[in-house]
């Protein structure tokens, strides 16, 4: 039996790290196909209330640290009591503060442990958090779908930056692990990876030279938009993507042959 939830004009899609960024071209891709979103913030309350007061009846800005579970597991019953229905997409997009920025970068004798756990702690678990707090109401229905925000870098460091690549590698462990693990229950789990997206708040950092390289070594011969990576990602919450589950997608113009 194909699942109500399978369009996504019927879904309760939850967006974290949505209030700006990439996060902000994830709301508008999926708001603009009819999903109802839930815009997970941290910092970004002026931006998330914005994009939500534009769409009052399909919109919810919510402030949690995903790294909370108590708050993740309350903003789960907050949109589940607005909307009157489950959420029934996670897309895990939330970083903790970072800079693409590869001449302030920590090189491989500077990077401290704590770098890395301050990664690992937003990226890792973060997605598991909203990932728990999802499962039960998804199990319930029969139906639901995880999109974790990866990265090219683990397969083309052009740019070695250590903490957030290692904790990218590892949502993506656990991406094919949830896979398995979930997949009886109608529960798809994928990846979709980019590049360096021109530009984000993250990537405002890089220098053109960068930009420029990345372009030049890319089959398209330019770098992708944050909406064109949005657009891509919708396909992981489509009924086309029904049978599709602990895929990566790249999508950063063919610079990464995955």
């Amino acid at each position: 039996m194909q699942h109500s939830a399978n369009t996504l004009n019927q879904q309760l899609v939850l967006i974290t790290g949505g209030g700006r960024g990439l996060g902000e071209h994830l709301v508008n891709a999926f708001l603009r196909e009819g999903a109802k979103v839930v815009i997970n913030y941290l910092h970004s309350a002026e931006a998330a209330n914005a994009v939500a007061a534009n769409y009052p009846n399909q919109a919810l800005a919510v402030q949690a640290d995903v790294t909370d579970v108590r708050a993740v597991q309350a903003m789960f019953r907050h949109a589940k009591k607005h909307f009157g229905q489950a959420i029934s997409t996670v897309v895990n997009n939330a970083l903790p503060s970072f800079s693409f920025n590869g001449d302030a970068r920590e090189r491989g004798m500077q990077i401290s442990w704590g770098s890395m756990q301050n990664q690992f702690e937003g990226v890792v678990k973060g997605a598991l958090n909203t990932t728990q707090a999802a499962i039960p109401d998804m199990q319930g229905a029969g139906f639901g779908r995880i999109i974790n925000v990866g990265t090219n870098l683990f397969q083309n460091p052009v740019v070695p930056y250590h903490d957030y690549t290692a904790a990218k590698a590892a949502l993506l462990s656990l991406t094919r692990t949830l896979s398995q693990d979930l997949g009886p229950d109608q529960i798809t789990v994928n990846m979709v990876s980019g590049g360096l997206l021109r530009t984000t708040d993250a990537s405002s950092a890089t220098p053109e030279a960068v930009f420029d390289y990345i372009a030049q070594n890319t089959p398209l011969r330019r770098v992708i938009t944050p909406a064109e990576f949005a657009d891509a990602t919708l396909f992981f919450a489509s009924p086309w993507s029904r049978s599709v589950t602990g895929q990566n997608l790249v999508v950063d113009g063919g610079l990464v042959k995955n």
